[in-house]
């Protein structure tokens, strides 16, 4: 498990590059959550700024892509980070914005751990990415990505490839690793093959598979969030990649485990076990 450094000592700081949900249950608000409890300060780019709650999206505002790219100097230049994460990027122009702010702090590439996970749309399927900024995500932040982390419906409008078996799986794993990423994650928790969720990982040579139970919860808002968040989390702290997905899967599972109700709606999955 993650811990945070003795007191007075500066933890190690992992930047979020996201769009913030009012109901608190992805977005920035749920990668903060996850930071704070992995001991990690959690620092923020805001993208976006969603009217939601637990059944939809009802607006959204985007921030104009040079404050995007300014918040990323601004924490770079001055606090530093050891790992960062994207989420919501809402438009070709902010992606363009981050990819030039990533580049000059070294970011990604052969620089600092860059988890890339590619937020097209909300759960209850409003939009959160313009369909014409899909091949700009995918042409501009998956080549300097050290990690995607899409799920099944992410992977469908990215690739073409609908997942519905380990064969299909792995097929998207390739063709995500071809597009750019260093390493690929398909996460299984929407592959209804059996009570297991098996994750793949692909570095482009070695399949690495990390299975878990299925859990039985209509309350996952913010999983996706949570899972990429962690990872990055546990690569500030100096973890291998694949041992960063194997405890962000743990981490994910143990959050569902723990989701509750909120709202008429899907409810958040919740690191908050933690402290209990």
């Amino acid at each position: 498990m993650l811990t945070a450094p003795p007191a007075g000592t500066a933890p190690r700081r992992v930047l979020t590059v996201a769009g913030s949900d009012s109901g608190g249950g992805a977005g920035i608000q749920a990668d903060l959550r996850t930071f704070a409890l992995l001991g990690v300060h959690g620092c923020v780019a805001v993208t976006a700024v969603t009217v939601q709650n637990s059944v939809g999206v009802s607006d959204v505002q985007e921030i104009a892509p040079p404050i995007v790219a300014a918040q990323i100097d601004s924490v770079t230049s001055d606090i530093g980070v050891q790992a960062v994460k994207t989420g919501m990027l809402a438009s070709a122009p902010i992606i363009h914005a981050v990819a030039a702010a990533f580049d000059a702090a070294g970011i990604g590439g052969d620089g600092l751990p860059l988890v890339v996970d590619p937020v097209c749309a909300s759960m209850h399927g409003d939009a959160l990415l313009a369909a014409d900024a899909r091949s700009t995500l995918v042409e501009v932040l998956f080549p300097r990505a050290t990690l995607v982390t899409p799920n099944l419906d992410e992977v469908r409008l990215l690739t073409g490839i609908d997942v519905v078996d380990e064969v299909t799986q792995q097929a998207a794993a390739r063709e995500l690793h071809r597009l750019g990423a260093r390493w690929a994650l398909i996460k299984g928790g929407h592959l209804r093959t059996s009570d297991r969720s098996p994750d793949l990982l692909y570095d482009g040579k070695q399949f690495h598979r990390f299975d878990g139970p299925r859990m039985d919860t209509p309350h996952d808002h913010g999983a996706g969030d949570t899972l990429a968040a962690a990872a990055a989390a546990a690569l500030a702290h100096g973890h291998s990649l694949p041992e960063a997905v194997a405890f962000a899967k743990e981490w994910v599972t143990r959050a569902l485990a723990a989701a509750y109700p909120l709202g008429a709606g899907h409810g958040p999955v919740s690191p908050l076990w933690r402290v209990r």
